[in-house]
């Protein structure tokens, strides 16, 4: 619980204007969370917040480095990574979250934690299909060469070729399957 507080943001000290904060988001941070999607990791964050009387606007831009594990080959590698997001926490009633970017606080708030919103940058810029460096020039190699013979997964024969299962004419045919032989 202590390290997750080195991610908190005095609301009540800071005057009306803007003011900037660094983060090194490394295995640590990424311990903080019970997830399985990114091992570890070295980051830096740089957040500017923008205070005003009713709203408090964060720029998060974080660059650097997380651990992954691949999904073809199951190593683990070093994925590259940029993020750019804004959010925006507006003073209300009640604390809500409004959008995926927009938060309502009370005005009493004294702190706002935004290692979550760290995390959850990260996270989303972390591709779907996470494959190892070797495995995405393989593939770059693959669809710039059009004479590149694939991997044939499913066919239908229609190129010629018949079906063995077709000429199967030695054993008894079931007389429902009989009728549909001669439509073909």
């Amino acid at each position: 619980m202590k390290e997750i507080k080195k991610y908190d943001i005095n609301l009540v000290k800071l005057g009306n204007k803007s003011h900037s904060y660094e983060f090194e988001l490394d295995d640590h941070f990424f311990e903080l969370f019970d997830q399985d999607l990114i091992l570890g990791g070295n980051l830096k964050a740089e957040v500017v917040l923008n205070k005003s009387e009713l709203l408090l606007q964060f720029d998060f831009h974080i660059k650097g480095t997380v651990r992954l594990i691949c999904d073809r080959s199951l190593e683990e590698f070093e994925n590259p990574l940029e993020v750019e997001q804004t959010l925006l926490v507006r003073y209300g009633q009640e604390d809500l979250e409004l959008d995926v970017n927009v938060l309502q606080i009370v005005p009493e708030t004294q702190y706002i934690n935004i290692a979550q919103h760290l995390y959850d940058y990260i996270g989303l810029a972390v591709p779907m299909k996470k494959l190892a460096p070797r495995f995405i020039e393989e593939d770059k190699e693959r669809e710039d060469d059009p004479e590149a013979e694939g991997l044939l997964i499913y066919s239908t024969g229609s190129d010629g070729e018949e079906d063995e299962d077709d000429d199967d004419e030695d054993g008894p045919i079931d007389p429902r399957f009989a009728a549909l032989k001669k439509l073909k």
